[in-house]
């Protein structure tokens, strides 16, 4: 069967290898690449990809809030998360942005076809060590009486500006790349300080790393 997938990832040569790999299975076609997590939106509302390959750690927006967004405008879109990463928290977080499939990098040659087939038919797939982590961290939050965390009190926009911000943007900066005013900005800027009872700018990027909106 023919299956139209988006690769994101920003190294070149990652994206080089999975589409290599990608398109050795016969039907299968890379119909594009993204760099960032902006880019990856944009190019899945113009390309309408079936699956989705998508990298965690992006520059603008990250994998998890990317990942949103293609699922809002698209529901159907299967979204496979390729990182590094590895954590039980990193496993939920993926699987509550609505990724349904989840492979490590160093597991790729040996899962992301079968990941990616998977996706295909609308199954999920996880590889063993995540499943793991999932099941570890269920039994874990099952227990706990908040269950939910810092992350959850903030919007969909104010995550997005939390990481422009962590990145080093400037107010006018974030403003241009959202398209919006540098008083929305501001605004916004306000109500994540308050929200999250930060007081510098320091605070806010341990926040975005403590909460993997960026990579240290």
């Amino acid at each position: 069967m023919s299956l139209r997938i988006l690769v994101v990832d920003d190294h070149a040569v990652v994206r080089r290898g999975v589409r290599s790999l990608l398109e050795s299975h016969e039907g299968w076609e890379v119909c594009g690449e993204a760099t960032t997590g902006r880019d990856a939106v944009e190019q899945s509302r113009r390309l309408r990809p079936d699956v989705v390959v998508m990298d965690l750690s992006l520059p603008e927006l990250n994998g998890l809030d990317a990942t949103r967004q293609i699922l809002k405008d698209a529901p159907d879109t299967e979204v496979l998360v390729l990182t590094m990463h590895h954590s039980e928290e990193l496993a939920r977080d993926v699987l509550q942005a609505g990724a349904r499939g989840y492979v490590l990098k160093s597991d790729a040659d040996e899962n992301l076809i079968s990941a990616v087939d998977s996706l295909r038919q609308h199954k999920p797939f996880l590889t063993s060590t995540v499943t793991e982590f999932v099941l570890d961290d269920y039994t874990r939050r099952a227990e706990s009486p908040d269950g939910g965390g810092a992350y959850a009190a903030v919007t969909a926009r104010e995550r997005e500006i939390i990481q422009l911000l962590a990145e080093g943007r400037s107010n006018k900066e974030a403003a241009s790349v959202l398209g919006i005013s540098v008083k929305t900005i501001e605004a916004h800027r306000a109500n994540i300080m308050r929200k999250l009872h930060l007081r510098s700018v320091s605070d806010l990027v341990r926040y975005a790393i403590r909460n993997r909106i960026v990579q240290p």
